[in-house]
């Protein structure tokens, strides 16, 4: 009851089939599952596309797929300066010859968040599978998979305020046309192909729980439950919206500070730089605050390098539902204190 009840819920959050979820220790882990299946059908010549945008969990295993397969890698750029992944960027990348392309939603470093409907288009004119990393995306957007266009969406529960585990969403049409190794007594059926041993019930009961909560936040909010989990998703999404521009309001006034993230579509997530500090000194002084904005990478090595910052990154400012105006000011009003003092 606990798995059936939790694939309806994953469901309802996506607008995705029951049937079609698939959960795992974690994203990085059903990323390896997917990706060494997937390459059992793939040889020299063919091509698998990856992003320059993206966490390594929808990067390297794809990469080492390939690589074992016998494919070519092929990268989507992004520009530095703007941090906007075009369609140009997409086109450029994909071919006739290309079994699969990964994308991110959202990055989880700069928040840019590509049109991935538009980049489904691209990637099916040529043949190609869609798998799009919805980690970052899924706690600040209402998410429609079949409209994205995704073959593959795959999200974390412990993100939207759930479990520590992992969630893959396709057409079940599509999964009963994917095998994969497993044990010799385990089921064959679809979903449950993909899930290796018994699944942990009580992080279950927790995906249906944190999906329960993200449907109220909206208390006027009426009807089903992915009625009401749309109309949450999209109130929680205004708030966070609002609180982002007070942020970035805020940071344009302090001196030597650099705002990383620029896309025309983005989560409620900052990267900054500083001029003459380091990132990690931002993050501890904040910390003597009780304000937690972590420095580093956050395993998005690829975005980390291509804007020039190695494998430092920068300090992370990310919002979420709960946070408020008064939070976003004492923040502004810690990082003046650390940037002139």
């Amino acid at each position: 009851m606990f798995v059936i009840s939790a694939r309806e819920a994953i469901a309802d959050l996506l607008a995705a089939k029951p049937g079609g979820v698939v959960f795992g220790r974690s994203t990085t882990a059903l990323h390896y599952i997917f990706s060494r299946a997937l390459a059992k059908t793939w040889g020299a010549g063919d091509e698998v596309v990856v992003s320059r945008l993206d966490h390594d969990a929808n990067v390297r295993p794809w990469v080492q797929a390939a690589q074992a397969a016998g494919a070519t890698v092929r990268w989507i750029d992004f520009d530095p300066d703007t941090a906007e992944l075009g369609l140009d960027h997409v086109a450029a990348a994909v071919s006739q010859r290309t079994k699969l392309v990964a994308v991110t939603g959202a990055s989880n470093l700069i928040g840019t968040r590509p049109d991935i409907a538009a980049i489904a288009e691209v990637v099916h004119a040529q043949g190609a599978l869609l798998s799009v990393d919805g980690v970052h995306l899924t706690p600040h957007a209402s998410i429609d998979v079949g409209a994205l266009g995704a073959d593959f969406y795959t999200c974390s529960p412990y993100k939207f305020l759930g479990p520590h585990c992992g969630a893959l969403v396709a057409d079940p049409a599509l999964l009963e046309t994917i095998q994969v190794d497993k044990l010799l007594p385990a089921t064959n059926n679809v979903p449950e192909r993909f899930e290796f041993g018994t699944l942990p019930y009580e992080l279950l009961s927790g995906v249906t729980a944190a999906v329960d909560f993200l449907a109220g936040l909206d208390r006027a909010a009426a009807g089903t439950r992915r009625e009401r989990l749309v109309a949450s998703l999209r109130a929680a999404a205004a708030h966070e919206d609002s609180l982002r521009e007070q942020i970035e309001d805020g940071l344009a006034e302090l001196p030597g500070v650099a705002i990383r993230s620029r896309a025309g579509s983005r989560t409620p997530t900052l990267l900054v730089t500083f001029a003459d500090r380091d990132a990690t000194d931002a993050y501890r002084f904040l910390a003597t605050k009780n304000i937690n904005a972590p420095a580093g990478n956050f395993y998005a090595l690829e975005p980390s390098r291509h804007l020039g910052l190695g494998d430092a990154g920068g300090l992370r400012i990310g919002l979420a539902p709960y946070n408020t105006i008064g939070e976003a000011d004492r923040l502004l009003a810690a990082l003046g204190e650390f940037v002139t003092g």
